[in-house]
This record gives structure tokens, sequence and C-alpha cells, in this order.
């Protein structure tokens, strides 16, 4: 069977050489307009003059003029809201069939739009990440081999008019049926909700699966991983899955992860990370010996870049309104910026929570550097969640640790501020030298927080708990499993709620 395997192997590459890539800049221009083509006579599209827009000799110029960046409160509160009461023609053209229940880490519940646009898109975003195989040394028979899709539940919630799911379970819904025969768990075990039960499950069917790749947000296939291997009393993964190439991460930078979970593995994989988040598939890693991302420039996404400095984003870690946004042709290399995106579902200007930076402009190429609401601001430390990464990586290499989920915030205590870290490790470690070197990094790494520390900020506590804590938290309070995130920041009250339960008596 491995012929077969250089055949397909051999027909992606003729493929990818077929498809070269876009020029980034072009592509962009003529997504934009695509979207203001077709949203034209939509109530948004009326409201903001697309028709004039595009008669305008700078149809990016002035649709970055007329049309506002939003956030999600601000175009649910005025636009999002009627397509859940059934109302037609909102922000895309037609009807709304499916919401994605967003999991992530900025709001409680979010009701983002799924479009058969979208839909489509994520598929085709999903075959470019197909035709970059041909980059990654792999053996002809991986080509035949089955993938294991961990996502949410795909037995969506049915309301009157529209199905409701996590975008994981609305995409493995509407898998093309070619592709049924790779995947797994499988429909019946995908569609099960409770994640210890679906878990289980996967375990017990393991062993007559041969799995070539596996995709999912690192710390629950960690978790699955670990379940398999106790359930069939197995040294690594490898012992029934000896075919096992690549893993896939989604959601969530997988570099934390990668020494807890090839602990689990009997040889290192090849790594793809990919940015699917409820809004879309926007970038997808396309070529090894880097750890960047790709952005999806010709498939229904049109993206903006915003500076993430402290004068364009307000205490609620929202863009000001007017701030100057840059297309990505004007935006630079190595310089932290907010996202925004406008889409075939009828997202315009939106603020998708992330900060990026551009690694490689010519292969627009980006890295996820962080949440805007994850951004540390109190008393002017100005922390993104990329430096506290750096700090507890030294940590992790100075004290040979594993730190696979950490959360910070800064809070008022006994008359003064302090930064607190609670840190998921099966480590006893000294947490008062944790706390002073995680501080001696952070000033190294960034001045606004070495000012702070001679002012306001009095100091910095590390308390470490076992992993698991954190992972029941995230059960009991937000969702196991799925697209569900660890939350790396949190406000004062948040943190203090939060550090309540994972310190109680287990």
């Amino acid at each position: 069977m491995a012929l077969l395997g250089g055949v397909i192997k051999k027909a992606i590459g003729l493929n990818g050489l077929i498809s070269s890539e876009p020029d980034p800049h072009k592509a962009q221009k003529k997504v934009l307009l695509q979207l203001l083509k077709k949203a034209r006579l939509t109530a948004f599209g009326l409201k903001y003059k697309f028709s004039e827009i595009l008669n305008s000799d700078d149809p990016i110029s002035t649709f970055q003029e007329r049309v506002p960046a939003h956030d999600y409160d601000a175009i649910n509160d005025e636009w999002w809201h009627y397509l859940l009461k059934g109302h037609q023609n909102v922000t895309w053209p037609g009807g709304q069939k499916y919401f994605a229940l967003s999991s992530g880490t900025t709001s409680n519940k979010k009701y983002i739009p799924v479009t058969g646009d979208m839909i489509n898109a994520i598929k085709k975003s999903g075959m470019q990440q197909v035709l970059s195989l041909k980059n990654f040394d792999l053996p002809n028979d991986f080509f035949e081999k089955q993938i294991l899709m961990l996502g949410s539940s795909t037995s969506l919630i049915e309301a009157e008019d529209h199905f409701e799911g996590e975008i994981s379970g609305i995409s493995a819904a509407n898998i093309p049926g070619w592709f049924s025969k790779f995947y797994k768990p499988g429909a019946e075990i995908a569609s099960i909700e409770n994640w210890d039960e679906k878990v289980k499950r996967i375990a017990e069917e393991a062993p007559g699966w041969d799995i070539g790749s596996i995709s999912g947000i690192p710390s629950w296939v960690e978790l699955m991983l670990k379940e398999i291997i106790s359930h069939n009393n197995l040294n690594t993964i490898h012992d029934i899955w000896p075919n096992l190439h690549v893993y896939t991460s989604g959601g969530v930078a997988f570099e934390p992860y990668r020494n807890s979970m090839e602990k689990l593995l009997a040889r290192p994989l090849v790594y793809i990370d990919t940015y699917l988040a409820s809004e879309g598939y926007l970038a997808t890693q396309k070529r090894p010996d880097t750890n960047s991302m790709a952005l999806i420039v010709n498939n229904g996404i049109f993206f903006e870049f915003v500076p993430f400095v402290p004068e364009n984003i307000d205490n609620e870690g929202r863009v000001k309104p007017g701030v100057k946004a840059l297309t990505l042709e004007q935006a630079q290399e190595n310089t932290e910026y907010v996202l925004l995106i406008s889409t075939v579902s009828g997202a315009w200007r939106y603020m998708i929570g992330d900060t990026v930076v551009i690694t490689d402009k010519k292969r627009s190429e980006i890295q996820i550097s962080g949440r805007t609401k994850h951004y540390l601001n109190v008393v002017g430390e100005q922390l993104s969640v990329q430096k506290m990464n750096m700090a507890i990586e030294k940590l992790e290499h100075s004290f040979d640790i594993e730190i696979t989920e950490f959360i910070a915030s800064t809070v008022f205590e006994n008359d003064q501020f302090k930064m607190k870290f609670i840190i998921g490790t099966d480590k006893e470690i000294d947490t008062t030298k944790a706390s002073e070197l995680i501080d001696a990094e952070l000033c190294e790494n960034n001045k606004n927080y070495k000012v702070a520390r001679t002012k306001a900020l009095k100091g910095v506590e590390v308390e470490a708990i076992p992993v698991e804590r954190i992972y029941s938290w995230s059960e009991e309070f937000k969702k196991l499993g799925g697209q569900a995130k660890i939350p790396r920041v949190m406000k004062e009250k948040d943190f203090n709620e939060f550090r309540e339960y994972v310190l109680q008596p287990a």
C-alpha cells in the first residue's frame, strides 16, 4: 500500500506546484473587494455605503475610514443579535444556519455566525494545509493513514432555525464525504458531549486504528494520550500507533507543551501549528524549520494590523476609535499588532482578540504573541503574554521542570500591588527563588515593567500547584476539551476566585 501513498504524495506535490502561492498584497485587495461586493446590499453594507467604497479611488483606505473597528460586544449589540432572532441579510447575505459558541478567554459566551461561505472557506484552508504536507519529510504510507481530530462534540445544539456548537464541532459535522474513511474517532464517538466518556471510548477503540496524525488543542490531546496509554498498558502511544508522524496543534501555542507531550512518544513528531478560530481559519504552518504560520490571504478573510501600544488600546483591551490600522503590505516585521479581520461570515474590521507578530512578510508568516485582554497594565507594567512566556520558559530551564499552564494577575494586597503567578507543575519547587527569577527576567525583557518595579509594583509571588487542579477548574467553570483554552491573565476578582478554587484541598 506504500505505492498508493507514493502516488498520493506525488499528486499533492504536483498540485502544490500548480497552485503556487499568491501575491499576498494583490490577494488581500481582491478578497476585500469580493467581500464588499457580496455584502453591499446587506443592512451593514447599505449603512456604510459599500457600493461607494467599491467605486472609490482607494477602496481599502475608504473602507478603513468609513467602517469602525468592532469587538464582539460592539458588533453583536448592533448587528449580530438580529441573526439569533432569525433576521436575514444583516451583515452577510442570507440567513444563518450555524453559530459557533466561543469558549475563548475574553467573554463568557459568544455567538459567532458561521455562514455557508465560511464553512467552504474552512474546507479550502484545510486543503491548503494538506497541500503543504509536501514540504515536510513524511514517508509515502503516511498519506494512507487515519487522522484523529480531537474536537468538540459534533452533536450540535438545535435551536428554532439554526444550530449551535463550537467551531471544531461545526467543522467536523461538515467534513467532506471522501474524508470519512480517514477520519477518527468517527461520527459516533465525535458526537459524545461528555469529555470523560468520549476519551474513554477513544482509549477503548484506539488499538484498532492506524493513526498517522492527530489534531487538537495541546492540553486536551495530552490528556487523551495519557488515558490511551494507561488504559492499554502501553509505554508510549507509538506502541499501538507506530505510523503516527504528525501532530497539528490548534488554538494555542504548542511549544510550552512539547516536553511533556514528547514523554508520551517513542520519537518526536512533525509539529504543525494552525490558527483555526471561531471566526475562521486564519493561518497554517506551511513549511518545516519555523514556528510561524502563513496567513491564508486568498480565502475570504481580509487582515488588518493595529500597533499594540498603550495609546491604541483602552483599559478593556479594545482598539480605540479612530486608530490607524495597517494592511499586510504596510505592516512591519517583528512588531506586535492587534489583529482585525473582515470575513465571509459578516465580521467587519472585527477585533478577534489576538495579538500577532509578522515574522516573514514575504511569506505572510506570523506568530500569535498573546491576547489583547491578556495584557497586564494595572500599574504601568505593560506586560504581554509573550514576555510572561519568556519568563516561564526561563524558569522551566533553570529549575528543570515542566510548566504547561500558568495564570497571572496584578493584585492589590496589604496596601500594595503585587504580581502573582500560579503555575501548574508536578514537582515541588522553591517558590521564593522562582519568584526572584521571574522578576529578574521580566525586568530584563520589559523596560516598562522594570520602571513599575521601582514604583507601585512591589514584588512577584509564585505559587505552584499540580496542573490537574487547573484542568479541574476548567472542567467545572469553563469546558473541558474542544476549543476551550486556559487563560494566561485574569483580572484581580477572577484571579482571586480561581486561586481560592485551585488551592482548596483536593
